[in-house]
């Protein structure tokens, strides 16, 4: 993963602003919090005048209208921001919901305002506070986890999907632009609906495809952020089972690894062995 160095490889030249401080942010509301001394609410917010003033962000000179600007253009829609609204007693409100904010005065001040990442944490966060539950009458018409063949070959042996550092298990309610399905039957919904923006990296080779109103049957919660990401914690066992998967495709042309929550193809052995060499 990319250090907070500001730079990019030798090869790639600086790091753009923009992005610079997209990842400090990020890092702050999905990881730092707690080790730079600040407490998310139960929403997962946090004040912008301590993310602002915050010793790993201050240097950079972040103005209150550069962080706006930031999180409307941002491409995945990574944050929130939204006002602090007053309570009867004129104290602030942090966990004030989202009419009360919309009808907030604008501030100029960073101290009025408050910011979160949708999604991606590692920081414990209430999922009532932060996402929406997926149940029969909101379900999305698909859930599409994107992965690598190196990382394949690991789900594979561990029976399924786990959310290792973070709280979640990421899926995307259909395809990136560019990404097709093989199969156009089961999960057109996927590629017919506008392309997703976040949710799925663009480097993934392989697909996996939710049967989600099955793993929802099965017990499993799921849940969704607002900029569309689907998330679950997996089963008791930090698990979404590979049996709960309508089919899992390689992109690269070894078609479709697993149909109906079953390893139907075993992946080539030049998979294992780039894997091997990465770890070299």
């Amino acid at each position: 993963m990319p250090g907070g160095s500001g730079r990019g490889s030798s090869n790639r030249g600086p790091m753009p602003r923009a992005v610079q401080v997209s990842k400090k942010i990020a890092w702050l509301l999905r990881h730092g919090a707690a080790e730079e001394g600040l407490q998310l609410d139960a929403n997962g917010y946090l004040n912008v005048q301590d993310v602002l003033g915050n010793r790993k962000i201050h240097g950079l000179k972040v103005s209150l209208e550069e962080l706006r600007q930031l999180v409307a253009d941002n491409d995945k829609q990574r944050f929130t921001m939204t006002p602090v609204t007053a309570t009867a007693e004129g104290e602030a409100d942090e966990n004030a919901d989202a009419d009360a904010a919309k009808h907030a005065i604008p501030s100029s001040k960073p101290s009025d305002w408050l910011i979160r990442a949708n999604q991606g944490h590692s920081l414990k966060v209430e999922d009532e506070g932060l996402l929406t539950p997926i149940t029969a009458e909101n379900m999305p018409a698909a859930a599409v986890h994107g992965t690598t063949h190196a990382a394949w070959l690991l789900i594979v042996a561990s029976g399924g999907l786990k959310a290792m550092t973070r709280n979640h298990v990421h899926f995307a309610s259909g395809l990136p632009a560019g990404f097709t399905s093989i199969a156009s039957e089961d999960d057109a919904a996927a590629t017919a609906a506008a392309p997703v923006i976040s949710g799925m990296r663009k480097s993934s080779t392989v697909l996996m495809f939710l049967d989600l109103s099955k793993a929802v049957a099965a017990g499993l919660k799921f849940w969704v952020s607002d900029n569309g990401v689907i998330l679950s914690e997996g089963n008791a066992d930090g698990l979404v089972p590979l049996e709960m998967f309508r089919r899992v495709e390689d992109r690269t042309g070894e078609g479709v690894l697993l149909e109906d929550g079953k390893v139907t193809k075993e992946a080539p052995a030049s998979w294992a062995a780039k894997a091997k060499g990465n770890k070299g």
